[in-house]
């Protein structure tokens, strides 16, 4: 093997993996990185491994444990503080998400569609008469699934400025302080929310919760509030950077982006595409609580794993020129919402957000292109989730 990997790597390309990882790529389908303290760990980019090990009880996900691996110093800094249904095992997972799961079955999500599309709407209508440029993210890739979350949740949208700053210092820090303090405001945010919805009560989901599941004792508060910080930054967070980077990737492949146009009946397959190749979300972190055997490998009780999903996604094994954007292929089977039984609650919700948003901006606006040199455009390191930091358009 050769000298492991040091992890997470900043991307060069927005939408491909570091080139540091192309040992990874092939050294499938584990191999060793090191992490920023030095600590050495597993990696997995293997597909076939990488699903059964997901599925495997005996990987934790309670980043409480002390082997629970930590990718920056300010998830170290944090990780004493359980987190609702990501940071848990079952049997306490499995009822967290038993609450959850009837709001996010594919029939409701199909139900909130027209709300999804009026949305959508609303923000390219403003797009069109401020007209161009326009900056992507702030003006139609953040409020999208922002505006829906909190609805879905209801939460003043109002309150949108506040809960996306603490957000993204949640998210991106700079300092283990700021990601500490940022956990704290939601805290006291959502502490507040919940009491006034006790008094005066609404008709979304977190109004259900506190009914059905706070008053009769099947959460207490501190998990409710939980529950509502990850519903909340998950909610709006990994979409909106699915859209912007997105955007970015197809404008980028301009023979993909005509057959979507000439054939909008492609884009679920689009969107499932998209999910594998750009795998936003690339490092999900697990420590084993007992020794397991995989693909001749012995991962040792109290090893930290990571997965690595940008590289699992482009696994050759899987996926024929894994590296191109293909529309045409069943990319289904991607890792992008992870796999088992931690497999991502809001799926089925981004994917809508995705097929509407996606299809609108490119109808709506047939001219719509970069409005600054490639180069120039930020985007996110690679220690938080992928996405552009700004997308500077016209039309």
């Amino acid at each position: 093997m050769t000298e492991p990997v040091a992890f997470p790597q900043d991307r060069t390309c927005p939408y491909h993996p570091p080139a540091a990882y192309d040992s990874l790529r092939e050294e499938r389908p584990l191999s060793r990185i090191t992490l920023y303290d030095g600590r050495g760990v597993w990696v997995v980019t293997g597909h076939g491994a990488a699903r059964e090990l997901l599925a495997d009880p005996r990987l934790s996900s309670d980043r409480t444990l002390p082997a629970f691996p930590a990718t920056t110093e300010r998830f170290e800094a944090a990780r004493s503080r359980r987190i609702a249904l990501l940071g848990v095992d079952d049997p306490e997972h499995h009822t967290q998400r038993r609450m959850l799961v009837p709001n996010f079955t594919l029939k409701r999500i199909s139900a909130l569609r027209p709300r999804i599309q009026e949305t959508v709407d609303r923000l390219l209508d403003a797009m069109e008469e401020q007209g161009p440029p326009a900056e992507l993210v702030s003006a139609f890739a953040l409020p999208v699934p922002s505006m829906v979350i909190c609805a879905l949740l209801g939460v003043p949208y109002a309150d949108h400025d506040f809960f996306e700053a603490q957000s993204r210092r949640l998210l991106r820090g700079p300092a283990p302080a700021d990601t500490q303090e940022a956990r704290d405001q939601l805290d006291a945010y959502f502490g507040a929310l919940i009491d006034r919805k006790e008094k005066d009560p609404g008709d979304g989901l977190l109004d259900d919760l506190i009914r059905e599941q706070l008053r009769a004792g099947a959460v207490d508060r501190t998990e409710l509030i939980s529950l509502a910080t990850i519903l909340l930054v998950a909610g709006h967070e990994t979409t909106a950077n699915m859209i912007s980077l997105g955007t970015f990737a197809l404008l980028r492949h301009p023979r993909r982006l005509a057959e979507l146009r000439a054939d909008p009946a492609l884009m679920p397959a689009a969107v499932e595409e998209l999910l594998r190749f750009l795998s936003i979300a690339d490092g999900l972190l697990r420590v084993a609580t007992e020794d397991i055997e995989v693909a001749g490998t012995t991962i040792r009780a109290d090893e930290g794993v990571v997965f690595s999903t940008s590289v699992i996604n482009r696994d050759t094994a899987t996926f024929a020129e894994p590296d191109a954007l293909d529309w045409h292929r069943s990319a289904r089977h991607h890792v992008a919402f992870g796999f088992g039984v931690h497999q991502c609650l809001g799926q089925n919700l981004a994917r809508a957000e995705m097929e509407i948003a996606l299809l609108a901006l490119f109808q709506r606006l047939p001219g719509l292109r970069l409005a600054a040199p490639v180069d120039d455009i930020p985007f996110k390191p690679g220690d938080t989730i992928q996405g552009m930091l700004e997308l500077p358009v016209t039309w």
